[in-house]
């Protein structure tokens, strides 16, 4: 149980993303220097290079080389357990008033003076489609609203494996895709930018320890394997995905982005904010089933911005509805055999509440845009349009603690020639 009165030395505003209970982890630059692997709090980058070569890391004792990395992907193949008394090193270093870092501040570097960057080699990816109420809301639109659900979806974390070169970190630009399309009426397909550009609110969970092909991964054993959590944007074409995605699902409509946050929060960040999961009906197979608190209560939004910077807020939502939690999907996904790596991407699929304006995506806040929203400018949207930036954002609060993940963004340009 975290521990609320813990307080830091530096100072930190209640509202912050990055408290001391948070301490997530990211790859940073500084002008023209090294990449390296720094942790956030408040509004500062911690430099762990720099703690590690001032011998600063009592407990954990880590080489400073790994510290000095392009990715995190090192830091999390030395196991839970190390980076767990890594955890507890940082939080000595800057919650003591007798902490030796005081008087080696320069390895606390003002956020506005850090580039950030990629925080993961992503080696695969994998996208879920977990959330019942856009499931229900796209089989509604799509399919039958009686029987909105597939037959399979109440029995398996259905997923798709994606397209883990075009994952980018936040605020890295993105350009409007293009391919076939089959306009309505039509009695051919068309070529061109795609016209149903769509944002897609989701949390993705990154794998920290590796398993061998043929082994499997049980849901209780599943959070041994899961080093933490990342907020993410799997952007989608919803005109190109329409016309391929039969018979054998997405593809063009989703490679070619999704958005990553850079800043990794760990699950022992997150474990004040457990909650129980909906119930499932009907029971899950043996395999699936789960005993205690597998979702967490993450508050999440999403903004639009115009080419002026003006933002409105679409949608407000949470993590907690998730119907399938993160360790039954990685143990489905690992049933069969199959294995994993250090540094594989599993997205939630998209979040969405209960409430229209909890919906994840614009396909379901417009539904099918037949309801335009209201812009604070004065505009509308059904879909995002060019020069528009999506920003999303997510934290947890609970008894005066506050873990959040910063912001994920990106901006449309138009489709290249």
């Amino acid at each position: 149980m975290a521990d609320s009165t813990l307080k830091s030395w530096l100072d930190i505003a209640d509202n912050s993303d990055f408290s001391i209970h948070n301490l997530p982890y990211g790859v940073f630059t500084k002008g023209k220097g090294a990449k390296k692997v720094g942790v956030a709090i408040g509004d500062y980058v911690l430099d762990l290079y720099a703690v590690a070569s001032l011998n600063l890391l009592t407990k954990s004792k880590i080489n400073k080389s790994i510290f000095k990395n392009e990715f995190i992907n090192d830091l999390m193949d030395l196991g839970k357990p190390k980076t767990a008394q890594l955890r507890e090193d940082l939080i000595k270093l800057l919650s003591s008033n007798r902490s030796k870092l005081k008087q080696h501040t320069k390895a606390l570097i003002p956020m506005e003076k850090v580039t950030m960057h990629m925080p993961i080699k992503i080696t695969d990816y994998t996208d879920f489609y977990s959330s019942m109420e856009h499931a229900t809301n796209v089989g509604t639109m799509f399919r039958d609203p009686d029987n909105a659900l597939l037959p399979n979806w109440r029995h398996i974390p259905v997923g798709y494996h994606g397209r883990a070169s075009s994952v980018v970190v936040s605020g890295t630009p993105i350009h409007r895709p293009c391919g076939q399309t089959m306009p309505l009426g039509a009695d051919a397909p068309v070529y061109g930018p795609c016209r149903l550009l769509d944002f897609e609110l989701e949390t993705g969970f990154v794998i920290g320890k590796s398993t061998q092909l043929g082994d499997r991964v049980s849901c209780k054993d599943a959070e041994d394997y899961i080093f933490g959590m990342v907020l993410f944007n799997d952007w989608s074409a919803r005109d190109i995905q329409k016309w391929e995605y039969v018979p054998l699902g997405p593809f063009l409509g989703k490679n070619f982005a999704s958005t990553i946050s850079p800043w990794v929060v760990p699950m022992e960040a997150l474990d004040p904010f457990r909650v129980s999961g909906p119930k499932q009906t009907p029971k899950v197979l043996p395999y699936l089933k789960t005993t205690g608190k597998k979702n967490f209560k993450i508050n999440l939004e999403v903004g639009i911005q115009n080419k002026k910077g003006e933002e409105t807020t679409v949608c407000k939502s949470n993590f907690r509805y998730m119907y399938w939690n993160m360790s039954q999907q990685l143990a489905h996904h690992t049933v069969n055999g199959c294995n994993i790596n250090v540094g594989d991407l599993y997205g939630s699929g998209t979040i969405s509440g209960k409430k229209p304006s909890s919906y994840g995506s614009m396909l379901e806040l417009s539904w099918k845009g037949t309801k335009p929203l209201k812009m604070v400018d004065g505009t509308e949207r059904k879909f995002i349009q060019d020069y528009d930036t999506v920003v999303m954002r997510g934290h947890a609060e609970k008894n005066g603690i506050r873990v959040g993940f910063g912001e994920v963004t990106g901006q449309v340009l138009p489709a290249k020639k």
